[in-house]
């Protein structure tokens, strides 16, 4: 099921990550990458601090509650709306590259930027929404700076995230802004994990 397949990537992901692999090593410690780090893990919490408010701002149906257990009965409506799955997100290791992680980010964070201005029009407050919107198109930008530090970023082309959702009705509307923003507090999640990860300035926090 949708919704269930993304939480169990999220709960996947909450391991305990593993020391950084010896190639990823000397870029992570470049202070620049460090400092643009730093910068993404600030949008990515603003972003987590956000959604809420932009939830109970957009989604006025009171049986679509952000953290309900219910979730996960829409599944079969998410399919039938088109809201696709977000990327899977792992911490960085042997098995799973820095550029990996990058592009996951990046192709997530698209994702959602496309979703949720899909969306938009059809919805009465707009105004969190937008901030929200440049919050995830801002953050998407600092891994794209990250991803061009690795000089692998044109070694495997972006996912195509053009999305055409189905929505004949308010209340097709309605799910798709609340799954969309479940999906996307699931996603930004583990992006907040991948990040805490690499950052070097406080290696307790990784204990945590």
């Amino acid at each position: 099921m949708h919704v269930l397949i993304v939480f169990a990537c999220y709960m996947a992901s909450a391991a305990r990550s593993a020391p950084l692999p010896e190639s990823s090593s000397a870029l992570v410690e470049d202070p620049q990458f460090q400092e643009i780090l730093q910068r993404s893990r600030s949008l990515t919490q603003k972003i987590l601090d956000s959604i809420p408010d932009t939830h109970r701002s957009c989604v006025h149906t009171e049986t679509l509650q952000l953290n309900s257990s219910e979730n996960a009965k829409l599944a079969t409506m998410a399919s039938t709306i088109g809201i696709p799955r977000a990327p899977v997100l792992r911490a960085v290791s042997e098995n799973f590259t820095l550029e990996a992680g990058l592009r996951a980010m990046h192709d997530g964070l698209q994702l959602h930027q496309e979703l949720l201005t899909s969306i938009s029009p059809r919805l009465g407050m707009k105004n969190k929404l937008a901030v929200l919107i440049s919050d995830v198109r801002d953050l998407k930008i600092q891994i794209v700076k990250m991803q061009k530090m690795t000089q692998m970023q044109a070694a495997v082309p972006p996912m195509s995230t053009s999305v055409e959702l189905r929505l004949p009705g308010d209340y097709e509307v309605q799910v798709a802004a609340h799954l969309t923003l479940v999906q996307l507090q699931v996603f930004s999640q583990d992006v907040a994990r991948c990040l805490r990860s690499l950052d070097l300035s406080n290696d307790d926090e990784k204990e945590s």
